[in-house]
Order: structure tokens, then C-alpha cells, then sequence
């Protein structure tokens, strides 16, 4: 890897982290593109820039995680499922990111039900979060476990089946990918130093920079959405899933053959 495909990379998981498009396709697709996506470094370095985009929610909704030893209850609550399903099927996850039909069903499938999710659940006037809910946001959150689903859009339609508003379900999505993706990320990366694998100077300073990149960016990108989304809903993701599920299904089948995507 060098230092333009690692900054790019980092503006990919800055800018779709916290959209409902699937970080985790977009990052295998570029990372497959530039022919890196098989090195071990790369799998580490798009598990570690997370830090960075974590660290943009805790920047921008400092306050809220100074409010109430409740709203850490919630979050443990519905953190718990995807500690318990991570560890229960952590091979089987591994071995689904092989797989450039499961990321491309799952953007298009995602994508349709993002065209009709505002139309199927309605907030209510009583726009709180309560643990039972929480708890059930946390178990949609897991069918990201699934490359292609998307954790926070999961998580965000999860929050509009409990009747709550696209902001605060967008919002609880964005506190709960702090936990969730910290311990995804410290659980990934122990494992590959386990594994006896020795980061390098150059390598060092790529993850840095990826880092500061995927933080500025996931800011930016955070506070449109939530403008973006208070306005006009979830069909222009809807639709730009559905396109980019059948680009990558006719780009490896037809075009191209990637060896992974």
C-alpha cells in the first residue's frame, strides 16, 4: 500500500461509515481495485482507521456522552448482541467477505428497503429510547455482520421499526458504532499481532495518516447526513445501494473477475 491509496481509502471509510451504503463493500472494492485488497496490512489498516471515524462521534456529540449513566446502560444493551453473534460466528464472517455475490445481494436488497422504509414505519410522538429498544436495535445491528448490510443502516431502520424519528435513530446508530466498532477493531487488530504480524516505520505512519483523514472526512460527512436526512429521507441511498449492488455483480461476473471483492 502506498500513501494515495491509503488516503484514498481512508476518505472511503470516512465518508460511508456512518451512511447506510456499506462501508465495509466500498472499502473491499477499492482495496480490490487497487490489488492491495489481499495483503495483510490492508485488512489491518481498513480495520484500524476506524479509531479515527469513532473518535468524529465523540467530537461532535461530546455532551451527549457526558448526560446519564442511562444512556451507557442503553448502549451496553444493545452492544451485547453483536459481542455475543460476533464471537459465535466470527469464521463464518470472514468467510462471507470472500464473497462478491453476498456484498452485492445485500447492497440491493438493503437499497429496496431503504426506497420504502419511510413509508412503512412512522415515528411517534414519544420519541424515546427505552432498554427493550434498545436491546432490538442492537440485534438489527448484527445483520451487518453480513458484508453489504451496513451497520449503520441496519441499525438506523432497527430504530424506525421501534418508532423512532430518522435523526434520533440516525444518531443512536453513530453512538452505538463507538463500542461496536472499537471492540470489532482492538478485537481484529490483537488478533493479527497474535498472529505475529509487525507493523514497520512507513507502515506506522500510514495508519496515521489514514486515521486523521477518515476523522476529518467522517465529520463532514456525519453533519450532512443529518441535515440531508431530516429533509429528504433514505430513497437517494436506497438507489445508489441498488446501482452500486448491480455494478459490483455485473463488473466481477461479466467485465472483470476480481480474485476478492
Amino acid at each position: 500500500m502506498d500513501y494515495i491509496q491509503a488516503i484514498i481509502l481512508a476518505i472511503v471509510e470516512g465518508l460511508t461509515e456512518f451512511l447506510p451504503v456499506s462501508s465495509t463493500g466500498h472499502l473491499i472494492i477499492v482495496s480490490s481495485y487497487f490489488g492491495i485488497a489481499q495483503e495483510p496490512f490492508t485488512k489491518l489498516f481498513t480495520i484500524a482507521i476506524q479509531l479515527g471515524t469513532i473518535l468524529s462521534v465523540l467530537v461532535l456529540y461530546w455532551k451527549r456522552f457526558f448526560q446519564s449513566i442511562d444512556f451507557y446502560k442503553k448502549l451496553f444493551i444493545a452492544f451485547l448482541p453483536a459481542v455475543v453473534l460476533g464471537l459465535l460466528f466470527s469464521d463464518l464472517i470472514d468467510e462471507l467477505l470472500e464473497s462478491p455475490l453476498t456484498v452485492a445481494i445485500s447492497l440491493i436488497i438493503g437499497g429496496i428497503i431503504l426506497l420504502k422504509v419511510d413509508e412503512w414505519f412512522k415515528s411517534s410522538s414519544d420519541d424515546k429510547i427505552s432498554y427493550l429498544t434498545a436491546l432490538k436495535i442492537g440485534f438489527f445491528q448484527t445483520l451487518a455482520m453480513v458484508p453489504g448490510v451496513s451497520r449503520s443502516g441496519a441499525s438506523i431502520v432497527g430504530g424506525m421499526t421501534q418508532k423512532l424519528s430518522r435523526t434520533t435513530a440516525a444518531e443512536f446508530s453513530f453512538f452505538l458504532a463507538v463500542p461496536t466498532m472499537l471492540g470489532a477493531t482492538l478485537k481484529k487488530s490483537y488478533d493479527y499481532f497474535q498472529d505475529g504480524f509487525v507493523l514497520n516505520a512507513e507502515q506506522v505512519n500510514l495508519l496515521i495518516i489514514g486515521n486523521v483523514i477518515g476523522f476529518l472526512v467522517a465529520i463532514v460527512a456525519i453533519k450532512t447526513f443529518i441535515d440531508y436526512l431530516s429533509n429528504h429521507g433514505f430513497k437517494v441511498f436506497g438507489y445508489y445501494r441498488i446501482v452500486f449492488g448491480l455494478f459490483i455483480f455485473f463488473y466481477h461476473y461479466y467485465i472483470n473477475p476480481l480474485s476478492v471483492i
